[in-house]
């Protein structure tokens, strides 16, 4: 089957075929790192990740481009009010990010470009642009797109330009006021060294003008996909393509865009309060359950997120690990090779390749759980290793492989903590056994909910006891 994916320009999906036979070249908006990253931010990144995932599992080479907005207006005011340096608080949030995205699981990209870093190539777009005619020198230290120049401007957002209003503050050098800036006068508030030397005065760059730069010197002038968050379609990706295309550039040959995150029904955002940081979230969870959480709905659907869908992603999570394991204590673990070389099965397959249909994908997993589980309960060892081999191998697409770094490294690892655990526990479950022999049931319930209380879950089976950590290691 051919991959489809939904192009947000045209509306539709459409098979995908890269420019370039075998080789895949993907931009994502990054983080603008004024802040601590919320759970909004890292869907965007579980989506994309997953989509990288799976063209590398269909032997493409791809490029990832995800760059770091590290000035703007925002990084400026708010080290400002903190008495920080704008640099500093750029890259303590930069490393809070990049954190976040190694907690959940997040495949580093292959190049993470800062905005502060292609100071050069943004003066040489916007020297070409004022070339071309597309764009005007107004007071000393201002450059502007002119988007009446430009016939196709609004066509991403499909809007005509007389019913689009400025989303920019008003000033009084444009020529329209939606005409756009690409190069920004120094203020006077600004701190030292924000601000570069240009031709036309000094300044620092436009919010769109960085990912237009970047995308040329890691991609080139054409690539295959471009993706972001719904909210940037307008009017930052309308900006981008708008400036890439004038400049003569073919740009992107498809546009993905992820939907919100909401709480309570209502778009999440620090002006509503509702702005769950990832920190906060991981307080009262494990990263790979709010990374199923996050990645198990379609990533066009808005997902609503609450205590209950977290809940409910840490239940399937517990029946999907919980399988891998007991099938590791039967036949051992599949080594990664062994599950690289696993063909995922077809239905995997076919949802994956019908827009990332991943709530779909999920389904077969969970199916071929329930076959292994049937597998264990008949001791039959070569379906059990055939059910762990499939199974894993759909999860590693998917990026929650338990047997896979960051989750293996998150439970309790070989060794001596592990060993201590167990001779604590066993101690434990033998003297419920004996209180059971005795038919003290009180004192037997009362040894349960302390296991219970101390995240210990516990399981009798006919074979005995049989125990495990919440999300972690087991044993009996």
């Amino acid at each position: 089957m051919t991959m489809r994916l939904y192009d947000s320009a045209t509306r539709e999906v459409r098979d995908f075929v890269p420019r370039e036979p075998g080789r895949v070249g993907i931009y994502l908006c990054g983080a603008t790192v004024q802040g601590a990253p919320h759970i909004g931010h890292v869907r965007s990144a579980i989506a994309f990740d997953i989509l990288v995932r799976w063209l590398s599992r269909n032997g493409l080479d791809v490029t990832l481009v995800r760059n770091i907005t590290d000035i703007d207006d925002k990084i400026l005011n708010k080290s400002a009010e903190a008495d920080v340096p704008w640099w500093a608080w750029a890259h303590r949030f930069e490393r809070e990010f990049n954190r976040a995205y190694e907690m959940l699981g997040v495949a580093p990209p292959t190049y993470e470009p800062r905005a502060t870093g292609h100071v050069t190539e943004m003066v040489e777009l916007i020297a070409l642009l004022i070339e071309r005619g597309y764009a005007y020198v107004g007071d000393e230290g201002n450059v502007y797109f002119d988007v009446r120049s430009w016939g196709k401007y609004g066509e991403l957002t499909r809007q005509l330009l007389e019913n689009l209003s400025t989303v920019e503050e008003e000033a009084s050098d444009k020529r329209d006021p939606r005409d756009f800036a690409l190069w920004k006068a120094t203020k006077d508030t600004d701190p030292e060294g924000a601000s570069w030397p240009t031709p036309w005065g000094r300044g620092r760059p436009g919010w769109h003008l960085e990912c237009s730069a970047m995308a040329r010197k890691y991609l080139g002038e054409s690539f295959d996909i471009h993706g972001g968050g719904i909210d940037l379609r307008f009017p930052h990706h309308e900006n981008e393509q708008a400036q890439s295309q004038a400049a003569g550039w073919g740009f992107t040959n498809l546009w993905m865009h992820n939907a919100w995150v909401t709480v309570g029904g209502e778009k999440m955002s620090k002006s509503l309060g509702n702005s769950l940081t990832v920190d906060a979230v991981l307080e009262h969870g494990e990263a790979v359950v709010l990374r199923y959480a996050l990645g198990a709905v379609h990533y066009r659907s808005t997902l609503e997120f609450s205590d209950t869908s977290l809940d409910e992603s840490g239940a399937a999570w517990e029946r999907i690990s919980g399988f891998v394991q007991r099938a590791v204590e039967l036949v051992g673990a599949l080594t990664r090779e062994e599950v690289a070389d696993t063909d995922v099965p077809a239905a995997f397959a076919a949802a994956m390749d019908d827009d990332l249909n991943v709530s779909a994908a999920l389904a077969v997993v969970h199916e071929h759980v329930t076959a292994g589980n049937t597998a264990l309960a008949a001791q039959d060892r070569a379906q059990v290793r055939t059910a762990q081999a499939q199974v894993r191998t759909m999860l590693d697409v998917l990026g929650i492989d338990p047997l896979a770094q960051p989750w293996v490294d998150g439970r309790v690892a070989d060794g001596a903590a592990e060993q201590a655990l167990g001779v604590l526990v066993q101690a434990v479950l033998a003297e419920r056994v004996q209180a059971r022999a005795e038919k003290d049931w009180a004192r037997a319930d009362a040894l349960r909910e302390r296991l219970t209380a101390a995240g210990i879950v516990v399981e009798d089976s006919p074979g005995g006891a049989r125990w495990s950590v919440k999300g972690g290691t087991s044993g009996r």
